[in-house]
């Protein structure tokens, strides 16, 4: 059996400063660096996810109501698509990228991005989906989702760390389990955007998660 952690959406959008800043996000960052740097030997893989989006259509709105739509923010290529500098990339070995062309909070609705392809992306800021250059950040066809790049990795137990508690980590998590895994989510290495978290929490325990 191999035990997977799997990093949610450490991105510069969602940390302060970004376009849809959760409270903590960088002090977040900075904590699961330290967490890996001092457990990265309990884990057979590290791998990330990243919202990723080119066109992902109602998920972006001048008018969003925060609940299932949004500011633009992490759009491919662009900072506030790059995960934080201080989130320490060291052990990643894999990112799934999510949401090209839809709303995506799953990182199991994620694609494996190109060994080559570099997370951090090279699109000028300000350029928005619907350019030109659209299709060099479209998901590659045969790219293989996070369920069966974890399968393929014999692995059975996942921790969940990341952002945003009530959101993007949440559907992970709850993801994972409907998927057969073990899952554990350490509430402190994570940031939510609610300021009680208390339902998220009880959400995920209902639905099989381990919240330490």
């Amino acid at each position: 059996m191999s035990r997977a952690l799997i990093i949610v959406d450490v991105q510069n959008d969602f940390c302060e400063g970004g376009s849809l800043a959760v409270e903590g996000g960088a002090a977040v960052a900075g904590a699961i660096s330290d967490y890996v740097d001092a457990h990265h030997n309990e884990f057979d893989h590290i791998v990330a996810t990243q919202d990723w989006h080119i066109d992902p259509g109602d998920h972006f709105s001048e008018n969003p109501d925060f609940k299932d739509s949004w500011p633009p923010h992490c759009v491919a290529g662009t900072r506030g698509a790059e995960l934080h500098p201080d989130l320490d990339t060291e052990y990643i070995q894999a990112y799934f990228q999510k949401g090209q062309y839809a709303a995506a909070y799953s990182g199991f609705e994620g694609l494996l991005a190109p060994e080559d392809a570099v997370p951090t992306g090279e699109r000028q800021p300000g350029a928005l989906p619907g350019g030109d250059d659209v299709d060099r950040f479209a998901p590659d066809e045969d790219a293989i989702g996070l369920d069966d790049w974890l399968q393929s990795h014999d692995v059975e137990d996942v921790v969940v760390v990341g952002i945003a508690t009530d959101y993007c980590v949440m559907a992970t998590s709850l993801d994972a389990v409907q998927a057969g895994y073990a899952v554990t989510v350490i509430r402190s290495l994570t940031a939510g955007i609610a300021g009680d978290l208390e339902e998220a929490v009880a959400e995920m325990e209902l639905g099989g998660v381990d919240v330490a």
